[in-house]
């Protein structure tokens, strides 16, 4: 693809997505090259303020939209074990596992800035082309696998810390007891590993929201150009 074919497709998927409204001059005035480091910039910034926000004190605890609740049935046990008196064994437990995916997900920050500046020009257009959720997407295809493989060893670290698996299998022999719980739970270090990368994929979503809507706001010039309106 050349430079006049790469930015008058940019230009007509721009319009299309409802990313750009710009005059026709905008197509020429951009090369394939200041395009696609308006996409990487958009995508680092909204990777990292995502990484920000979770990887911190309370980052899942205290965001009801990625709080980790308990497991599968024990969400529903939960209520009968605080009737029982075991409340604060249920809260150390959701506790434990918001705080092992915390430490966690500050081992995105180093793949998510790899994967953008690794991205193709073809990548970028995918971006444009892509619905509302095609930042996400496109950071969910190309790091999950890893991310799970960088975080599960981290999330385990801190659950042994915390003896989160006893309590995960002392709440989860008590919620058994009532009947309430099956065999055959996965793992509590997979459980957490996979709800860590649900919500930090949530996030980068929230931020890629933001730059869709106001990307003037980034003090980007290059921003500006691909995704101003």
């Amino acid at each position: 693809m050349d430079r006049r074919e790469c930015s008058g497709a940019l230009f007509h998927l721009g319009l299309a997505g409802g990313w750009l409204v710009a005059a026709p001059a905008w197509a020429a005035a951009l090369s394939e090259g200041d395009a696609a480091s308006g996409v990487r910039a958009a995508l680092e910034r909204g990777a990292l303020a995502a990484v920000g926000l979770l990887g911190r004190q309370d980052g899942f605890l205290g965001n009801p939209k990625v709080r980790i609740p308990l497991p599968g049935a024990l969400e529903d046990a939960a209520k009968l074990l605080r009737a029982a008196g075991q409340g604060k064994r249920v809260d150390e437990l959701v506790t434990a596992m918001n705080r092992a995916a915390e430490a966690a997900v500050p081992e995105a920050k180093s793949l998510f800035v790899d994967t953008v500046r690794q991205m193709s020009v073809e990548d970028a257009l995918g971006i444009v082309r892509g619905g509302d959720t095609s930042v996400t997407d496109f950071f969910a295809r190309k790091t999950r696998t890893p991310l799970g493989a960088k975080f599960l060893p981290i999330v385990t670290r801190a659950t042994e810390k915390v003896q989160l698996a006893e309590r995960y299998n002392a709440v989860a022999a008590k919620a058994t007891g009532l009947g309430l719980l099956r065999g055959g739970q996965a793992s509590i270090q997979q459980y957490v590993t996979g709800k860590a990368l649900d919500g930090l994929y949530l996030m980068v979503g929230e931020e890629e929201k933001k730059i869709r809507a106001d990307p003037v706001k980034t003090g980007s010039a290059i921003l500006k150009k691909v995704f101003g309106r």
